[in-house]
This record gives structure tokens, sequence and C-alpha cells, in this order.
């Protein structure tokens, strides 16, 4: 500990944001550049080192937080990044998305402000890049094994990094014609800009990891042939399985699923398209869902300058502290917080009649009504008690030109062919099942991720890229020194 008084000397100081009206004009990150190094050696003085560190047991990667933190507040970034990457492939990727549960699960959170562990984590990792810390690792010899891995998000890359770095030959496979999975194209560009993705893509390229664009496995080559091909296949194509809203008049035009509606916008960003099809400009928009993804939506849309734009949340609104009873310290608590994309909406007013920023709480979806031309106009809704049970005479209507359907995934999607063709079981909840080991019911496939797992945080689809390639590792040659941070059937802390 640098500092033993910093928790009690120092507040909790997060990186800046820049103002409002400046940031909406634009699609760069929301933060103000260079403002995070000047106050993070500060911020790192506050973590008391604590005997038993539960930053650890929060995140499922296991970071040295306590180690990092120490490092940074004396100003060793070499070794803070060394730290840092001994147990997490992409922190830069973390640092910027990540909801950090190592902060509800931080000591100082019992009765003050958390240290500010997401903060640092992604000054380590720019530092890192712009000092050189992070060079490519290619292994010292290879191993004659060759590995499939299908899918090219967090958990996709982490796995083929981690088995490029022990000597095999791989080869990840995506549907897409970027890298990236949904931290490509479902990721807006205010909340992390493709050159981090591009910078950590390069690096795999030099260490010897092999990629396939524009691949569906199951469509444009055979899941069985790429089997016979390959000693080992990992499964990380993630949840993409939408979930459905069964409501009269879901039919109509205008209603789209969220992840047919960020592509898009990304697209955009990326110069593929001039503008998006599905644009919200001029439009009344509302979103149903109160998750990240909704807020991604509601971000997007006031970038692209719509009407109005109102998030439904079918919870009541959480309250600004922990429930000490029913969410005990140091699980991670639903609270009210206040994303950039929430900051956005409540400073430029786009829902008047919203409870807070732009959502709606405690507010259920009951139909759709369009015009003559079948388009959507209205979306009519009800508030609920915390039972979602509709409270009588509590109706009302919202207008609405475009919907944005944010319910969350199910599972994988299986319309490529790739489960039916290599014959996989499947969990009742539609996810690919899996033993203690990764491993499906098909000799040599394994599986990772959302896909298994179902819909997670980023830390948890690093922290199972990097346990399924141990087990593809001890799978292929007997052992492994790779480090498995989880297990399959490991949760998050709860009650």
């Amino acid at each position: 500990m640098a500092d033993p008084k910093g928790f009690l000397t120092t507040p909790r100081e997060e990186w800046p944001r820049r103002p409002v009206e400046e940031r909406v004009r634009d699609w760069d990150e929301v933060y103000v550049p260079g403002a995070l190094l000047p106050i993070i050696s500060k911020q790192a003085d506050r973590c008391m080192d604590c005997g038993i560190p539960f930053c650890h047991e929060a995140c499922p990667l296991g970071n040295l937080i306590p180690e990092w933190n120490d490092l940074v507040s004396r100003e060793d970034w070499r070794a803070a990044a060394d730290r840092l990457h001994a147990t997490n492939n992409f922190p830069e990727f973390t640092g910027r998305l990540c909801p950090a549960p190592c902060e509800a699960g931080c000591v100082l959170a019992i009765n003050q402000p958390a240290v500010t562990i997401k903060n640092v984590e992604c000054a380590i990792a720019d530092r890192a890049w712009e000092e050189g810390f992070a060079p490519p690792q290619p292994p010292d010899r290879l191993s004659g094994r060759t590995v499939a891995v299908i899918g090219s998000g967090p958990t996709g890359l982490a796995a083929a990094q981690q088995l490029t770095r022990a000597g095999h030959t791989v080869v990840v496979y995506e549907k897409d014609d970027r890298l990236g999975g949904l931290m490509r194209y479902g990721i807006p560009e205010f909340k992390m800009e493709k050159r981090h993705l591009e910078r950590r893509l390069e690096q795999m390229r030099a260490e010897g990891t092999k990629f396939r664009t524009s691949t569906a496995v199951g469509r444009d080559v055979g899941a069985a042939e790429l089997r016979a091909r390959y000693d080992a296949v990992v499964i990380a194509t993630g949840a993409t399985a939408w979930r459905e809203l069964p409501v009269p008049g879901r039919e109509l035009a205008g209603i789209q699923q969220a992840m047919e509606y960020l592509p898009l916008a990304n697209r955009v960003c990326e110069g593929d398209l001039e503008s998006s099809p599905m644009s919200a400009a001029g439009k009344h928009v509302v979103i149903v869902g109160g998750g990240d993804t909704g807020a991604d939506c509601l971000g997007t849309a006031v970038r692209e300058g719509a009407a109005s734009v109102t998030q439904l949340d079918i919870y009541t609104q959480p309250g600004a502290e922990r429930d000490d009873d029913a969410e005990p310290w140091p699980t991670y608590p639903k609270i009210y917080r206040l994303s950039a994309a929430h900051e956005e909406a409540g400073e430029l007013r786009t829902a008047p009649a919203a409870d807070a920023d732009a959502r709606l709480f405690a507010a259920s979806t009951l139909r759709f009504t369009g015009d003559e031309s079948g388009h959507v106009r209205s979306l009519h809704l009800v508030e609920v008690d915390a039972g979602r049970r509709p409270v009588p005479g509590t109706g009302r209507r919202l207008p609405a030109d475009l919907v944005l359907l944010a319910l969350g995934f199910s599972g994988p999607d299986r319309g490529d062919g790739l489960v039916d063709q290599l014959g996989l079981t499947m969990e009742a909840r539609g996810t690919v099942a899996r033993d203690a080991g990764f491993a499906t019911n098909v000799p040599g496939v394994f599986v990772a991720g959302d896909a298994a797992r179902g819909q997670s945080l980023i830390v948890w689809a690093i922290a199972e890229g990097r346990a399924v390639a141990a087990a593809v590792d001890r799978h292929l040659t007997g052992s492994s020194r790779l480090p498995a941070p989880i297990g399959p059937y490991d949760r998050p802390m709860a009650v």
C-alpha cells in the first residue's frame, strides 16, 4: 500500500465525460481525452491492499487488483501492465465495457465509494500500448496441433490468443465481414472506439493467429468438415438468438430488434454506409428493455437526431444505495446507475414524461398500433407492480415511429446449421450443453462463452475463453500450464 491513508484523504474521482452538447454531435468515446492519467495515481492510492481482497472473488478473471493498484500509485507502469496482462488478455476492452463487479466487491465499498478499479485498469492498458509494454508474444515452437475457433467475440479471441501462445496453430472463423463479434457491430463507437479492437487483432496476427472472415460455419463451410480438418474445435459463437415480444401489433413495420438496429449505426461509423436505413432521425423512438443494450440504442438514437427517445424498464426504479438485506456486500447490487447515454437523454430531455432520464420504470408493453400503411405509430403500456401485475388505471400511450426490442438473448442462433450438423446436445434453456471440462458431447469439440453460459458480461466471456483454452491444451497434449480462472458451472456471487 503506497499511501496507508489514501482511502481516508482522497475522495473517489472518476474519468470525466465530455460535455453532453459536445459528445452527442460525434461518435467518439464519451470521456475527456487525456484526463484519466493525471488523476489515476491518487485514485490507486485509495486501495487498502486488503488482507482478503474480495475484488478478486468478484472478478471472474481473478485480476491482481491490489498489486497493480500499488504499482500504479508508484507509477511503475511496466510492472502494472505485466500484472494486468497476466490475468486479462484484453484490459482495454474490460476497462471500457465491463460494469465492474470488482468495484462492488471492493472492501472500501462497505461504507465508502469504491476504488475506481475500472478506470485504473483502463489507464494501465492504454499506457501499456503507448509505451510498448504489450508486444506480440509468439510461441517459441509449434506443437503441430491445429484448433478452429468459431466466433471472434471476446471469448473466441481470448481462447485463440492463449492457444496460439501455447504453440498450437489456431484459425478463427467469423461469419461477419470484420472481426470482433458484438464488440464490432453491437457496441457503439462512443462506448469503445474500434481502434482498440484493431490494435489487439494486429497483435494476435503477429503472434500467428489466423483469421477467416465472412465464413459462417454450417453454411459457408460444413461443420462436420471443419471438425475433420482440425484436432480440436472451440465453439464461441455467443448468444445471438434474441428474445421476442409476443404482443398484438408486433408484425407492424418499424418494430426492430436492437441487434438489427445497432450494427447499421456501427457500419456508418466504419464507412460502409452514408446513413443507416433504420436511422432514428426525426422519429419518436421507444426502446423496450432496460439493460445495457437498451442504453446503447438510446445513445445511438440521440446521436442520430431522434425527435424523442423513451426507454421502458419492466422493473421498478431501484434505489441509489445498496439494499444490505436483499443484496449484501460483496454481491453486485441492482442500484440506480446513470450511464453516459442516460445522462445525455436526461440533460437533453428526450423523454419529458419519463420517471428518470429517458427511462419509464415498472412499464410493461401491452400492444402496438399503426397507421393505414401498416407502420407502427403508438406503443400502449401499463404500469406493473413488483410482481409484474398490471396496476389498474395506469394505461397510457406513447408515440412511436421506431420501436427497438432490447430484451436479451436466449442462446446461440441455430439458423446457420452449426448445432444440428455437429449433433450437439442442447440445454433446455437453449444453450449448448458441456461437461466439467468445457467439452460437448462430440469428441474434440468444446464450447465456451455465452453459447454455453447464456448472456453474460464481457469479463466472464474473457474468463471463459482463457479457461476453455486450458481445457483444449490439456486435451491436445495431456497437460496444460495455461490458467483456467473459472469452471463451466461457476456463477457470479449472489445471495
